[in-house]
C-alpha cells in the first residue's frame, strides 16, 4: 500500500508535467502562427494599428507599423542586461514623436557591453530631422520590483514608466516597436532577426512523462506479483505458474550469452 501511494503521487505529478508540456507546445504553435501571419505583412499606419495610446492585442505582435516624425535624441536610453548570441549587452530605446505629437518607443537594435562592462563603448545615434520608420510591434514588459539601473539606462521596457520618465501623457503604453527600416540611413545596433519557427521538444517531453507513469505502474504490478509468489510459494497455482515459466525458458531460443556460457563450461579447467 505504501508503494501504491507513492505511485499515485508520482503518476499525478507526471500528469501535471505532461499537461504543462502540452500547454507549452500549444503556446509555441500559436506563436508560430502569429509570426507567419504578421511578420511579412505590409506596414500599416500606427494610427490604424493602435488607435489609442493603450491599444494593443497579443494577436498584433510582430505586425509592422509605419510612423512619420522625428526621434527625440536627447531622451534615448539603454535597456540593460539584454543577452544576444550568448553575449551581454543593451537594447537602444529611442522615443519617436509622430507628426501628431504622440510618442512611440523604438528599439533601434542591440549593442554589446563595452570595456567598463556597465556601458557600451559607443551608442549609434538616430537620424535627425523628419524620418519615416517601420517597426514591428512588441508588448510592454512587466515591471520588476526592486530592479534598478544607472542613469541613462532602464531595467525593463515598461512603457508606463517611460511615460512617467518623459513627463508626457501622449506616450504609447500598450506596445513599442522593433526597428525594421528607416527612410534616412543611419547606424543602428544589431536588429532583432526573424524568430525561428519551431515547436521545440515539448511534445516529446509530454509523452515521456506519460511513459514514466506507465513504467512506474508496470513496475508496481510486477513487484506485487513477485511478492505474492514469494509469500505463497506452496500455493498450487504459484507452483504451476513457475513450472510454465521454466518450460518457456527451456523452449526459448538460446541467446549469444547462453551459447558463450555453454562453450566456456565445456572447456576443461586446469586445477
Amino acid at each position: 500500500m505504501g508503494y501504491f501511494a507513492v505511485l499515485v503521487v508520482f503518476a499525478v505529478a507526471c500528469g501535471f508535467l505532461s499537461h504543462w508540456q502540452f500547454e507549452r507546445r500549444e503556446e509555441k504553435v500559436v506563436e508560430n502562427a502569429r509570426i507567419t501571419a504578421n511578420y511579412d505583412r505590409e506596414p500599416v499606419p500606427i494610427d490604424d494599428a493602435l488607435p489609442t495610446l493603450a491599444s494593443y492585442d497579443a494577436s498584433q505582435e510582430w505586425t509592422p507599423v509605419q510612423l512619420r516624425g522625428e526621434y527625440l535624441v536627447d531622451e534615448q536610453v539603454l535597456a540593460r542586461a539584454r543577452p544576444f548570441g550568448g553575449y551581454p549587452g543593451f537594447e537602444i530605446l529611442t522615443p519617436f514623436r509622430t507628426d501628431d505629437g504622440r510618442v512611440f518607443i523604438v528599439d533601434r537594435g542591440w549593442i554589446p557591453t563595452g570595456s567598463t562592462q556597465d556601458y557600451p563603448d559607443a551608442v549609434p545615434a538616430p537620424p535627425e530631422g523628419p524620418v519615416v520608420v517601420v517597426a514591428r510591434l512588441k508588448p510592454s514588459e512587466a515591471q520588476i520590483p526592486g530592479r534598478s539601473a544607472p542613469e541613462g539606462q532602464i531595467a525593463t521596457i515598461h512603457l508606463p514608466t517611460f511615460a512617467e520618465r518623459l513627463g508626457a501623457d501622449r506616450v504609447y503604453t500598450g506596445a513599442y516597436g522593433l526597428l525594421a527600416a528607416e527612410s534616412v540611413p543611419a547606424e543602428t545596433g544589431s536588429l532583432t532577426p526573424r524568430p525561428e519557427l519551431t515547436e521545440g521538444n515539448h511534445l516529446s517531453y509530454a509523452f515521456q512523462w506519460i511513459i514514466f507513469a506507465i513504467i512506474a505502474a508496470t513496475g508496481l504490478v510486477l513487484g506485487i506479483r513477485n511478492e505474492y509468489r514469494h509469500r505463497n510459494a506452496d500455493d498450487p497455482k504459484v507452483r504451476e505458474a513457475r513450472r510454465r515459466e521454466a518450460e518457456r525458458r527451456k523452449r526459448r531460443r538460446p541467446t549469444d550469452s547462453d551459447i558463450e556460457d555453454e562453450l566456456l563450461d565445456s572447456v576443461p579447467h586446469e586445477r
